[in-house]
């Protein structure tokens, strides 16, 4: 993903960088096999997110809220309404579970006044699925993006060229078969969603890596010392490998989780272990990010330098609310003592 910077400048992907995301199929992940994807398990999905990151982590970010948007329209919506949705198998599609819309229904469909935070890809997305309360219950709205408007408020150190704008709809009537009534994801659909965000997260650590080690292939040596080269540090060589440690850590946990995300019979203890590793492969990221920033030095934050993006981009996208440290081992504490 060769975009990364222009994206980061313009605070979303480029037409390029969604393109390349099309040819690659990395839009079509989550389409349902009858509407022409390829409904990819998690495995495979967390594979591409975390190849997609390692260029580009918005690219991957992006990839995986489209995935995370297609699999709860394919989940929710009827037959009628996934139809419109999917008609392309590789379109950019986005959406939000925050009920932070209203919605009165009518003889026709339902009308919906709102906004939605957040959203990522939004400007470059042809619909989106969005949570909307209907006389006090939880449900969804298949919309076509040119229905809503977006108001780009999207203001952060990392993650963005993610364009996570707000979405807005004034009065917006949505046609009856395009509204369901949703509810709390499955334990598995829960665990693929947050398997979606930590994806890009480690492709990012794993891009820094891969900066940090052309460094030690350069002639570059550490200041004020009378090594040659980086790697005659014995300092900076251990340094570099626990950087490459905890990264390995945090994709196999990563890949463990993905493996065995199919189980449906997990106890509340193991289920709440889960979301504790999610946590952790985030928190060994943000450990790497700050090792190999130490063993570049100072330089790693100019503004050409892909370390310093990299490292914004992992500061923010490893604190998702899916990836919550705290709350996990609150949760997990919890299920403990039950």
């Amino acid at each position: 993903m060769a975009h990364a910077d222009e994206t980061e400048r313009h605070d979303r992907l480029t037409a390029a960088g969604v393109d390349a995301l099309r040819d690659s199929g990395s839009l079509a992940l989550r389409t349902p096999v009858e509407h022409g994807g390829t409904w990819s398990d998690a495995p495979t999905v967390a594979r591409r997110l975390t190849e997609l990151g390692r260029a580009c982590p918005s690219a991957g970010w992006i990839a995986g809220t489209c995935a995370t948007s297609k699999t709860m329209t394919a989940l929710s919506h009827s037959a009628s309404a996934r139809k419109e949705f999917f008609a392309d198998p590789d379109a950019l599609v986005c959406g939000s579970g925050l009920p932070s819309a209203q919605g009165v229904r009518e003889a026709y469909g339902l009308r919906v006044t709102g906004r939605w935070d957040n959203v990522s890809g939004c400007e470059s997305a042809e619909w989106a699925n969005l949570a909307v309360m209907v006389d006090g219950a939880y449900h969804v709205a298949a919309v076509p993006l040119a229905d809503l408007t977006v108001e780009r408020n999207w203001h952060m150190a990392g993650m963005r060229g993610t364009g996570s704008q707000r979405l807005v709809a004034d009065g917006l009537l949505v046609p009856a078969h395009r509204v369901a009534q949703g509810g709390p994801p499955e334990p598995a659909v829960q665990l693929f969603l947050g398997l979606c965000v930590l994806a890009p997260v480690v492709g990012a650590a794993q891009g820094a890596l891969d900066v940090v080690q052309d460094m030690f292939k350069s002639d570059r040596k550490p200041f004020m010392t009378s090594y040659m080269r980086m790697s005659d540090s014995p300092g900076a060589r251990h340094w570099l490998a626990d950087v490459a440690s905890l990264v390995n850590r945090a994709n196999t946990a990563m890949f463990a989780i993905a493996d065995a995300g199919e189980e449906v019979n997990r106890t509340e203890v193991e289920r709440a272990q889960v979301r504790t590793s999610l946590a952790g492969a985030a928190k060994d990221c943000r450990s790497a990010l700050e090792l190999l920033l130490d063993l570049h030095g100072s330089s790693g934050f100019r503004d050409s330098n892909a370390l310093q993006r990299y490292w914004r981009d992992v500061a923010v996208g490893s604190r998702h609310p899916a990836l919550n440290a705290y709350l996990a081992a609150e949760g997990l504490g919890s299920a403990l003592v039950a």
